[in-house]
């Protein structure tokens, strides 16, 4: 059981200009699975995310740990929607996490390497990311969110933009980190995606959670007229 979980979360909102962007929201994670959060456009699961992960700051509640804060900030990691790149190489991008942690140079490259192979850039190492696809760069972000064998990340919509091919190879990434104990907490736009990660749902709707449930009750029965609504594809407001 990882040393991080439950991640305790009690009336927790953000907002921004005095508008909430997230919250209140109570929930509870505890240290296996894929948790994915789905809800329309502006619902809030970037802040939701961002809140849980501690780069938006809180106007209400708590969010614990089972360890100290900068403990946990140490084991989580972010992927984001659009990948932010450091302007240098393939091999820079996948080292420096690495470096930043005392890792030595020789042991980072040979990690660095090694999740190359494992995200299909092994012949791409020289390569400035910028100049990258956009599946490419999205293989990279996540590689060099799981190099550090973080104990939970937390991605927003990483195949958000991405064909068939790149969604189902980030898809493979993301099964065998979880089979190997990372936590993921996720938003998704595509159902489709969601069906095939999540072990347990978050719907939000207007900031709050509107349902928490097995990702297999709520895609079969939705408890609410806007989670039966959102599932069809209506506009849900």
């Amino acid at each position: 059981m990882s040393a991080l979980f439950p991640l305790v979360v009690e009336a927790a909102k953000t907002t921004r200009r005095g508008k909430v962007l997230a919250g209140p929201v109570d929930l509870r994670f505890e240290a296996e699975g894929t948790t994915v959060v789905i809800g329309p456009n502006g619902a809030g699961k970037t802040s939701l995310l961002r809140m849980l992960h501690g780069t938006a700051r809180l106007s209400g509640g708590r969010i614990s740990w089972a360890c100290g804060t900068e403990e946990a900030r140490h084991h989580q990691a972010f992927v984001f929607q659009r990948p932010i790149m450091l302007r240098r190489s393939v091999e820079e991008n996948l080292i420096y996490p690495l470096r930043i942690r005392g890792i030595d140079r020789a042991e980072a490259r040979e990690k660095a390497h090694q999740w190359a192979q494992r995200v299909g850039l092994a012949g791409m190492m020289d390569r400035a990311a910028p100049s990258l696809s956009g599946g490419e760069q999205q293989k990279l972000a996540l590689a060099r969110a799981l190099i550090t064998d973080p104990k939970v990340v937390f991605l927003d919509e990483p195949c958000a933009s991405l064909d068939g091919r790149a969604m189902r190879e980030i898809e493979e990434v993301l099964m065998t980190a979880r089979t190997g104990g990372t936590r993921l907490i996720m938003s998704t736009h595509d159902m489709g995606q969601a069906r095939r990660l999540a072990d347990d749902v978050i719907f939000l709707l207007h900031g709050k959670v509107h349902e928490c449930a097995d990702a297999a009750n709520f895609f079969l029965t939705p408890r609410t007229q806007q989670g039966r609504a959102f599932l069809r594809g209506d506009i849900v407001e």
